[in-house]
């Protein structure tokens, strides 16, 4: 099953690609906004960690490590690497100018949830700090919420809660 989003509400629909050849245009309707769109099969101009069905949790294009958003009835498995300095953590919509957001219809996930920001320790090493965005719903790290300003360091394999939607933090290999 492939998925495309509408250009004009950001709506998901899904279809079996399977039936199709590749080269080969299509026309979709939108069901919540009404537009119709023509894609055109094997042809994606979605972005790249979109683009993967089945994405690699040690995904580390620039070096600082991953978050790997799990599967459940909200949204897709997802890997979204880390950059340096600060990760700003939410849902995607569009025009919402947060670095690293995620595609979901939780509604318990703000749109600027969290931050994870990736530093260096005293001996040179990568350190991950995840702190709350005083979000509606808060944070939860191995089920214990984070208080207001508190910042907790993370490690490699930490999973930490935003709203019904879990997150795993995959650290760089240094």
């Amino acid at each position: 099953m492939k998925r495309v989003r509408c250009p004009k509400c950001d709506n998901f629909i899904i279809f079996d690609e399977t039936k199709y050849t590749e080269g080969q245009s299509l026309v979709f309707q939108c069901p919540e906004c009404g537009k119709q769109f023509g894609i055109r099969i094997g042809v994606s101009k979605l972005r790249e960690r979109q683009r993967d069905e089945h994405p690699d949790e040690q995904a580390n294009e620039k070096g600082y490590g991953s978050i790997v958003v799990i599967e459940n009835v909200f949204h897709y498995k997802q890997v979204i690497p880390l950059q340096w300095g600060d990760n700003v953590i939410g849902r995607y919509q569009k025009g919402n100018p947060i670095n690293t957001p995620f595609e979901t219809v939780d509604p318990s996930v703000d749109l600027n949830h969290c931050t994870i920001n990736v530093g260096r320790d005293k001996r040179g090493h990568l350190r991950y700090t995840l702190s709350d965005n005083n979000s509606n719903t808060g944070t939860f790290v191995a089920d214990v919420e984070l208080n207001p300003r508190e910042k907790r360091i993370i490690d490699d394999g930490t999973l930490f809660t935003l709203g019904a939607t879990s997150i795993i933090l995959r650290a760089a290999e240094e």
